[in-house]
């Protein structure tokens, strides 16, 4: 199992990001390597409000995608947004924002050690419960 964020995705969509081959070639490794690829609620509405701007067409591709089954999108539990609080609160002078927290929530709820994302300030910096660290993908970026 992976965990997506939202900067991979929009990266992925996107031909004009910096990362967009190298998240797309992840993506497509994956997929041919029939990974399970997590997405989670918060990270649906971002990546697709961010899509959006861009291309509405591809966002439709990306809601497709999930309708396909290519990505399982993943809902939050109240274990979730208590973990959430904590890491808001314990991170409060660097804010990580509802998204992350609620990717590492996940993660560390369900076991997941690698996270596809672009921006890695925040999973650098917080100390996961169930890992050391997090391996960051796609390798090479950030």
């Amino acid at each position: 199992m992976i965990l997506y964020d939202t900067g991979a995705i929009v990266a992925a969509a996107n031909t004009n990001d910096q990362h967009h081959h190298a998240c797309v070639s992840l993506l497509t490794g994956l997929r041919l390597a029939k990974r399970r690829l997590l997405v989670p609620a918060t990270v649906v509405a971002e990546a697709g409000y961010m899509i959006r701007k861009h291309s509405p067409r591809s966002e439709v591709e990306f809601i497709r995608s999930l309708s396909n089954g290519d990505f399982e999108p993943v809902e939050l539990t109240v274990a979730d947004y208590a973990r959430m609080t904590e890491l808001a609160e314990t991170y409060i002078d660097r804010p990580m924002g509802v998204t992350d927290a609620s990717v590492i929530a996940i993660a560390e709820r369900l076991g997941v050690t690698e996270i596809a994302c672009t921006d890695r300030t925040d999973f650098r910096m917080v100390h996961p419960r169930h890992v050391d660290a997090f391996a960051l993908l796609p390798e090479g970026i950030g």
